[in-house]
């Protein structure tokens, strides 16, 4: 965040591409009793979120821009898988808010940007999956849902919801910043606030305790699941 608000340029291309590496670290060690499928499609995830975040290091350049959506297109539906094997399910009152702000935000980059409107409006709608089921009560079901999101609590699944809304929040200002910022000062205040949101979701959204087989109360998951069912 400090190299793209300073314009330090060579210090965000040594550490922006370190972030993801570092959670990948996290969960490839961590003692959480991660299912070995969901251990791989986690590191997989993370795998593909770097690649994407050197990529996007240069943000205006639009080929870069778009091969970097295809990469966080196969870091969302990783997601997606996992959320899923833990239960997670589409609501439509988690839904429709999300169709309408990606329908939204594909009007506006239709009008204002059709050279990449087409492939970021696929990105969202990998981004919208994702986010709606990681705001499913049954992901975390003694968190509190207000307004289609889980309340962060001690359960880490509970922090899921949040962490897919600050990811969404980040990757629309990537937008905001390419159609609306012009000056080279305004410029640089928003991709700061677009990597502190972004490493804030990734933060939540990598805990491989969010993933784990049981929850610090001992809960397994799968009965959960089975019990919804």
């Amino acid at each position: 965040m400090y190299g793209a608000v300073t314009g330090r340029d060579k210090l965000q291309w040594i550490a922006k591409p370190l972030m993801m590496p570092l959670l990948a670290a996290d969960v490839a060690t961590d003692r959480a009793a991660l299912d070995p499928v969901d251990r791989t499609v986690l590191l997989g995830a993370l795998g593909a979120a770097t690649v994407g975040d050197v990529l996007l290091i240069e943000p205006d350049n639009d080929r870069r821009l778009i091969t970097g959506a295809t990469s966080f297109a196969m870091m969302q539906t990783g997601y997606s898988v996992l959320w899923w094997r833990r239960g997670g399910r589409p609501r439509p009152e988690i839904a429709l808010p999300r169709v309408v702000a990606w329908l939204g935000a594909a009007a506006l980059m239709r009008a204002k940007a059709p050279t990449v409107a087409v492939p970021l409006t696929a990105y969202g709608a990998t981004l919208g999956s994702a986010a709606v089921l990681a705001s499913d009560p049954g992901l975390a079901p003694e968190a509190k849902n207000v307004a289609g999101l889980n309340i962060p609590g001690v359960d880490p699944r509970s922090r899921l919801g949040l962490g897919a809304l600050l990811f969404t929040v980040s990757d629309g200002l990537i937008v905001l910043r390419r159609l609306f910022a012009r000056g080279e000062r305004s410029r640089r205040i928003v991709e700061g606030v677009i990597l502190s949101t972004y490493a804030a979701a990734q933060y939540l959204l990598a805990d491989p305790r969010a993933h784990a087989m049981a929850d610090g109360c001992g809960v397994d998951a799968k009965v959960i699941v089975s019990e919804r069912e």
